[in-house]
């Protein structure tokens, strides 16, 4: 299943654009932006197959990570089509950065670093870099925006709208590129929340479809994107008074700029303590959770979803689709935000500072 496939039953201004883009001088980046359903993926597609039919090397960078085309999902992923394609979800992606995140409000500056990572590793080789951005055009992701214009720079900035909608957009953006300004197109149709969700099971159905189960040494391939496992282990005493304070199961601890444990709850209930002293961590929430396997360049192998974590040995087992030759290639093992299954099953989504 996939939102956008490809069609010439396109309005007469794409063609206009099309002819505008072909002009730019090269490599040309041309970013799109839109609300949730406004065609962005749709007129990418129309794009990407015209230049390339104009003979034309085509990047296509993915930075939609709630509704991602080119796996893996909860990347920003970059890929170079030599073939017309009727959607992205046929492309192969060289390059991934992590994200970790199907929501990406609290990582609007990982999402800048990505997309402008990756479209100058697209610039390097290719005539027209085309960026697909969040359907997230209000509230952080506006400044989202901002940022990704402001990184990149590109030659061209095209806003699809329903009824001026961007106009604030418009403003903000015209200083780092050209702005073309388009309407949706009639054929776009609005997708609910639940055909939006089954879009995504499909895509991590797919991607984990062939995986298996390696174990990480977290001793060498660093664990990141969480303050677990910072400072040094408590002692004993340390270990035993936690427990007894706030009556967990305290399974590993560590001292830093404050306490942070990973703890189950013996009994039922709240328990009052001071954020700033203390950081406690569900051990539930650690359960199948979506965590990245980063290069020495800071870009993506691939993902995973971490099924156990042997505190003391500092080992964890992963399910991941990557070759094993792969994962050893890996210096970070970044934890991400949303927890799923490998059949596609999102069990939720975790806030930046719940790690």
């Amino acid at each position: 299943m996939n939102k956008a496939t490809y069609t010439e039953d396109v309005p007469p201004d794409r063609f206009k654009l099309l002819e505008r883009i072909i002009s730019l001088d090269r490599p040309a980046r041309v970013m799109l932006i839109g609300a949730t359903d406004s065609g962005k993926t749709t007129l990418l597609t129309f794009l990407a197959n015209r230049l390339i039919d104009e003979g034309l090397r085509v990047a296509v960078v993915d930075s939609d990570v709630g509704q991602k085309g080119i796996l893996p999902p909860a990347t920003v992923s970059l890929a170079f089509p030599s073939d017309p394609f009727s959607s992205p979800s046929e492309l192969s992606g060289e390059a991934h950065y992590f994200i970790g995140t199907t929501s990406p409000g609290q990582y609007i500056g990982e999402m800048a670093v990505a997309v402008k990572r990756l479209s100058d590793i697209a610039a390097e080789s290719a005539d027209v870099v085309l960026i697909d951005t969040t359907g997230f055009v209000t509230g952080q992701g506006i400044e989202m925006k901002r940022l990704k214009a402001e990184l990149v720079r590109p030659e061209l900035v095209v806003l699809l709208e329903r009824s001026g909608e961007l106009s604030h957009l418009r403003k903000l953006l015209s200083p780092y590129g050209e702005v073309v300004t388009l309407s949706v197109s009639k054929n776009a149709r609005e997708h609910s929340r639940g055909e939006r969700r089954e879009v995504r099971k499909e895509k991590w159905k797919a991607y984990f479809s062939n995986a298996s189960l390696v174990e990480v040494d977290m001793s060498k391939t660093i664990p990141t994107g969480t303050e677990l496992f910072r400072g040094r282990s408590l002692t004993h005493e340390e270990r035993d008074l936690l427990s007894a304070l706030f009556r967990w199961l305290l399974i590993a601890g560590w001292k830093g700029e404050r306490y942070v444990v990973v703890k189950a709850d013996v009994e039922p209930g709240s328990r009052q303590y001071s954020r700033s002293v203390i950081h406690a961590v569900d051990f539930e929430r650690l359960s199948n959770l979506l965590v990245g396997f980063i290069d020495g360049d800071g870009l993506c192998l691939g993902v995973g979803i971490l099924k156990w974590v042997n505190f003391g040995e500092m080992r964890a087992q992963i399910l991941t689709p990557i070759p094993r030759e792969e994962v050893g290639k890996a210096v970070e093992l970044r934890f991400g935000r949303i927890r799923v299954l490998e059949t596609g099953e999102e069990l939720g989504l975790l806030r930046r500072d719940e790690l």
